[in-house]
C-alpha cells in the first residue's frame, strides 16, 4: 500500500515534535515543509517520520525529528543569520537551517555524505547552503565567523577552537558528554570569551571522529 507522506509528515510535526516543547512556528513550518523522506536512504523512506535515529553509514545516524526540532528552536535563528553546521549527514538539518537563516556552511568528514547531500539539496531547490568536506574537530578551519553553530554528532569535550568561530552574541548547540547519557547544551557568547551555558535535554549520539572520550590507561 502506498504511503501518504504528507499525512505522515503532518503527524510527525503534530504528534512528535510539537509535544516535545517545540512551539516556534517558524521551526514547525520548516520541519513540515522540507521533505524528510527525500533525505534518507531509499530503504528507509517509510521510516523517515518515525521517532528513531536512522543509520546513515560510517556508524553515524540521522537525529530523531524531536531532537532536530529542539535544536532548531534553541538556536533562535534570524533570517539574517549565517550558520555553521558540523556534520552534514543526510543534509536534512542543513535544509531546515537554510529555511530559517540567510546562509549555511556545512562540513562533513565523509566525502560521500557531502556528495549525496549536494544532490539532495539541489533537488529540494535549496540554494543558500555551501558544503565542504573536512575534519572539523582538529583540522578544518572556516574563513568567517558565524551567528550560530550546530553540531550533529557528540563530543566528549567541546573543542575550544569551535567557540572562536562565533560572532559576539552567537549561539552554539552541541551534544557533549559520555554515552549513553549525553547533554545537549546551548552556549551563548556574551563577549570577551565569556559564555552562558544552558543544558537543554539529554540524548545519545555517536561521537564525531577525534572527539571520543579518552580511554583509561590500563597496565
Amino acid at each position: 500500500m502506498a504511503m501518504n507522506f504528507e499525512q505522515a509528515r503532518l503527524n510527525m510535526v503534530e504528534n512528535q515534535v510539537r509535544p516535545w516543547e517545540v512551539l516556534d512556528g517558524r521551526v514547525l513550518d520548516v520541519i513540515g515543509r522540507v521533505r524528510r523522506e527525500d533525505f534518507v536512504a531509499a530503504e528507509h523512506r517509510r521510516l523517515a517520520f518515525a521517532d528513531l535515529c536512522l543509520p546513515l553509514g560510517h556508524g553515524e545516524v540521522m537525529m530523531k525529528p524531536v531532537v532536530e526540532g529542539r535544536v532548531l528552536q534553541a538556536l533562535e535563528l534570524l533570517p539574517t543569520d549565517r550558520v555553521l553546521e558540523i556534520g552534514t549527514g543526510s543534509g536534512f538539518l542543513a535544509a531546515c537551517l537554510a529555511g530559517l537563516s540567510a546562509h549555511v556552511t556545512s562540513v562533513d568528514i565523509h566525502a560521500d555524505f557531502t556528495a549525496a547531500a549536494t544532490q539532495r539539496l539541489q533537488a529540494a531547490n535549496v540554494t543558500n547552503v555551501n558544503l565542504a568536506t573536512g575534519e572539523a574537530v582538529v583540522d578544518w578551519q572556516p574563513d568567517e565567523q558565524f551567528d550560530a553553530l550546530v553540531v550533529t554528532g557528540a563530543v566528549a569535550t567541546i573543542p575550544p577552537r569551535w567557540l572562536g568561530w562565533l560572532k559576539p552574541g552567537g549561539r552554539a548547540v552541541i551534544v557533549r558528554g559520555k554515552s549513553p547519557v549525553q547533554q545537549v547544551v546551548l552556549l551563548t557568547l556574551e563577549g570577551e570569551g565569556r559564555f552562558r551555558e544552558e543544558i537543554l535535554f539529554e540524548t545519545d549520539l555517536p561521537y564525531l571522529q577525534h572527539a571520543e572520550p579518552l580511554q583509561p590507561f590500563v597496565l
